[in-house]
């Protein structure tokens, strides 16, 4: 049996860095997907603690909210830093990345058709931080010398902006080979490569 069962809709939205961290560290999943409409009817929604997917369930633990998810996946496969400072470090890039999905999320379900060209045009000035950090990295990754759940949560979050912007990682060299790398990792290449990553929608509104 699989170690962990994520329920959730049919898009990558919030799991996508999960999907893409137990994919890279080689671990297994079963999935219950959820519709929309079977959503609304309130009844799994009423069993989560605060009425939101993803939910995963890992033995007797159930846990929802996604970024204490990735927490506790780094925690399980070695992806939280090599000590308490780096774990400390992580944390914070991983706030970082959250601010960044939730300027991504407003503008995907809010403002898509009026605030999209103001969206990019400022993209740079958020990216600029994670490269900043990226740089002086030699590593590749975020924090220390092993990749963390920061630096999935990072790489899902950049695949969805170079469907919204292409060219966004340009002028942003070490993002751009961070990038790159994670693609390049085996279980993930696969992945990414794979028709069941590719039919799913980045959101629930089909926008992107």
């Amino acid at each position: 049996m699989p170690a962990y069962t994520i329920t959730y809709f049919a898009v990558r939205g919030r799991c996508g860095a999960m999907k893409l961290m137990l994919t890279d560290q080689g671990q297994e999943w079963k999935e219950v997907v959820v519709s929309f409409d079977d959503w609304m009817k309130g009844d799994l929604k009423a069993t989560c603690v605060f009425g939101q997917l993803p939910k995963v369930q890992d033995g007797d633990l159930e846990l929802v909210q996604s970024n204490a998810i990735l927490r506790h996946l780094g925690r399980n496969h070695g992806a939280y830093g090599s000590n308490d400072k780096e774990a400390s470090q992580i944390d914070m890039m991983n706030d970082g990345v959250e601010d960044l999905r939730l300027k991504y999320g407003k503008l995907i379900y809010q403002e898509y058709d009026t605030g999209k060209d103001k969206y990019i045009q400022e993209l740079g000035d958020h990216l600029s931080k994670f490269e900043a950090v990226l740089a002086k990295n030699k590593s590749g990754f975020l924090i220390g010398n092993k990749v963390s759940f920061a630096d999935y949560n990072l790489f899902d979050l950049l695949l969805n902006h170079q469907v919204l912007c292409p060219t966004c990682l340009d002028k942003f060299p070490a993002l751009k080979a961070f990038s790159a790398m994670m693609s390049a990792r085996p279980k993930i290449k696969a992945l990414l490569d794979s028709d069941a990553w590719k039919k799913l929608p980045i959101n629930g509104n089909g926008k992107q």
